[in-house]
Parts: C-alpha cells; sequence; structure tokens
C-alpha cells in the first residue's frame, strides 16, 4: 500500500508538472511571442486594421462595414438610409453605440434562406426598388439592370466593409446631389478609392464603404 500510494503521488506530481509548464509555454509565453512579433511585424492588423479619421480618431475598421441611417423617428421599426452617405451591403448586424454611433456589432452571419425562399425573394425585390428609387436623380435614372447583386444581398458574414465600383459609381449622382458636389468631384473620389485585385488576379475590384465615406466627409467641409 505503502508503494502503491507512493507511485500514485509521483504520477500526480508529474500530471501536475506538466500541466504547469503546458501552461507556462502554452498559455503564457507562446501568446506573448505571437503577440509582440505581430505587433512588431504588422501593428496596424494586430490592432485590429483600425480606421482613424481626419481628426484622429479611431471610427472604425477596415474589415468590418458599418451603416448610414438616420436616427429612428417615433413608430419607426427599420431606420432610414442617410442618403448623403455611400450605403454598404445591407445587412442586419450592424448597430450602434454611444461610443460611435456608426460602429456596433450585434450579430455576424448570413439570412439562410435558400434561393427559392419566398421571404428572401421579397427582400431582394424590395432592396432593388429601394436601390433604384434612392439612387435616381431628377438628371440620372437608375435602370433595374443597373442594380448590381451586392446592392440587394448580404454577404455570408453579414459584415462585408467593401462594395463594387459599379454599386459606387450608381450611387455618385445621389451623393453628390445631396451635398451639393459635382458629379466629377465624386466620380474622382470614387476612383481614388478602389482596391484592385490582390496581386492583380486575386479577388474583384473593390471599394472600402467606410474609408470613400470619410474622404467624402473631408471634402464637403472643404466645401
Amino acid at each position: 500500500m505503502n508503494n502503491s500510494a507512493a507511485n500514485t503521488g509521483r504520477v500526480l506530481w508529474a500530471g501536475l508538472r506538466a500541466l504547469l509548464v503546458l501552461t507556462l509555454v502554452c498559455g503564457v509565453l507562446y501568446p506573448l511571442a505571437v503577440t509582440g512579433i505581430a505587433q512588431l511585424a504588422f501593428p496596424g492588423r494586430a490592432n485590429g486594421s483600425e480606421i482613424k479619421d481626419a481628426s484622429g480618431q479611431v471610427v472604425g475598421s477596415e474589415l468590418i462595414g458599418q451603416t448610414y441611417d438616420l436616427p429612428l423617428k417615433d413608430g419607426e421599426e427599420t431606420p432610414t438610409p442617410d442618403l448623403r452617405w455611400f450605403q454598404p451591403r445591407p445587412s442586419n448586424g450592424l448597430g450602434t453605440n454611444s461610443v460611435n454611433t456608426q460602429y456596433s456589432i450585434i450579430l455576424s452571419g448570413a439570412t439562410n434562406r435558400s434561393g427559392d425562399n419566398a421571404d428572401l425573394i421579397q427582400w431582394v425585390k424590395d432592396a432593388k426598388a429601394a436601390v433604384i428609387r434612392d439612387n435616381s436623380t431628377a438628371d440620372y435614372k437608375v435602370r433595374p439592370s443597373d442594380v448590381p447583386a451586392e446592392a440587394v444581398t448580404s454577404s455570408g458574414s453579414g459584415l462585408d466593409p467593401h462594395i463594387s465600383p459599379e454599386y459606387a459609381e450608381l450611387q455618385v449622382h445621389r451623393v453628390a446631389e445631396r451635398n451639393k458636389l459635382t458629379v466629377d468631384q465624386v466620380d474622382r473620389l470614387v476612383a481614388e478609392h478602389t482596391d484592385d485585385r490582390i496581386l492583380g488576379f486575386i479577388g474583384e475590384p473593390r471599394v472600402n464603404v467606410l474609408k470613400l465615406n470619410i474622404a467624402l466627409k473631408d471634402l464637403v467641409a472643404k466645401g
């Protein structure tokens, strides 16, 4: 019995030492090493790919989309888009908070509806009609065939920060009119904030909506 108890004690002590060593290596040293290397090599990405405005205030992340809506009115359940700004893809996963009224994640996920689901079909039809209505101006009429897919559908995560150059261009006339800018001014803004395919062949050209709207805000401030 004494030998058995001694063996049991040695086994328990060996297990405890293994636990302490693995905790130190995997739970402390490894995370510290990875964090340190990331901060040295990729500080921006390591800190969440933050985006700052002209005043230096963090206003979001270039990896997460934001909504640009008017404050809810009494009796409203769904906010109305603030049409002064370029609009992102549809999403139910973005909300507001007291720090930055355009940046707060509530949930992430797709609609999980099949392509022939009646509700999804109606959502897309309603979204397409709204895009046509909201972006048509006195001298520019949006045709149904002009509306790209991402203007009426959410991404798989619901947090996509990008839109296509085509959707950005579709919004140019409305943004120019609402902000008393010329179409050429806003066109140049879109061109300057259009990112090409990665390495020239990966993915598609894209526009980060937050970065574009920050530039738009600066342009409007300059008059």
